[in-house]
């Protein structure tokens, strides 16, 4: 909660503002429904013979639409600013600089995250690095049981799902080291899933993607075919180069396998009940 509370970038803080708005809406009926409950508990105890004990007596009009109303107008009110956040802060937006977004590309593994880097010719385990105020756009994928892409100061968390690809916007506006986690349980290595998120100038960034290119490992498919086994607790891993097709491959590694004519099979339609109201055979 504190990462929450302490938001390093555009979308966190307006995320932040946004839960910190809707509590204190929330607060403006909850603090004199709990000063009333108390107020009633004490006024009515059975010790108070001071007070008027009257079993038929009716709210007035007036009463009854101030109880409904007043709840009535923080639900409407809480609406309209959840629609106009909720399109605000879409994940498939991106978001607006005179920086050009730096693309990477997220495979969820068992129990670590996999990071691709198209335009640097990199691969990255549980690490990312990237420059200041730059909008990062994330694309995501799975070879493994569904995970939750999240790094709390810098906004929102996104699923990550096997054969299905899914992207998020985030930007970093401090220079700092954040950490990044899976929030959705999946399995024996689920609390150690994390990875550390750097934000840099420029220059270090540039000099980070340096060093890694000069690093000896390489992702190569056999390779990756042995990282994508369950471990835990991985530490930061670095690759050189990657094969170039590894993202597209384990993004169609559960789709429909072509049938022989090497054409996606089709699925048939059940026929249609010759006695079903408007069909005519």
């Amino acid at each position: 909660m504190s990462g929450v509370l302490n938001p390093q970038g555009p979308i966190a803080l307006q995320e932040r503002d946004l839960i910190i708005t809707a509590v204190l809406i929330m607060l403006v009926v909850a603090i004199p429904m709990l000063i009333l409950l108390y107020t009633f508990a004490w006024k009515y105890r059975a010790g108070n013979k001071k007070s008027k004990y009257d079993p038929e007596h009716v709210g007035s009009a007036f009463k009854q639409l101030a109880w409904w109303a007043i709840p009535a107008v923080i639900i409407v009110v809480l609406g309209v600013i959840d629609w106009k956040s909720t399109h605000a802060l879409d994940p498939f937006k991106p978001i607006a600089s005179n920086v050009s977004p730096l693309t990477i590309q997220v495979v969820a593994l068992q129990w670590k995250w996999l990071f691709i880097y198209p335009a640097q010719g990199i691969a990255t385990v549980n690490y990312i690095q990237f420059p200041v105020n730059t909008p990062l756009h994330f694309e995501l994928t799975a070879d493994a049981p569904m995970s939750s892409f999240w790094i709390p100061q810098l906004g929102s968390q996104i699923y990550a799902m096997a054969a299905m690809q899914t992207q998020l916007y985030l930007e970093a506006n401090a220079i700092g080291v954040y950490t990044g986690k899976d929030t959705e349980i999946n399995g024996a290595g689920y609390s150690g899933m994390q990875f550390l998120a750097k934000s840099s100038s420029q220059s270090d960034f540039n000099a980070w993607v340096a060093s890694v290119q000069d690093a000896s490992n390489t992702l190569t498919m056999d390779a990756y075919s042995a990282l994508a086994q369950p471990s835990e607790y991985n530490p930061p891993a670095y690759y050189s180069s990657y094969d170039p097709n590894l993202y597209d491959t384990i993004l169609m590694k559960y789709m429909i396998p072509p049938n022989a004519t090497g054409t996606m099979p089709t699925t048939s339609t059940p026929a249609m009940p010759a006695d079903m109201p408007g069909m005519t055979m």
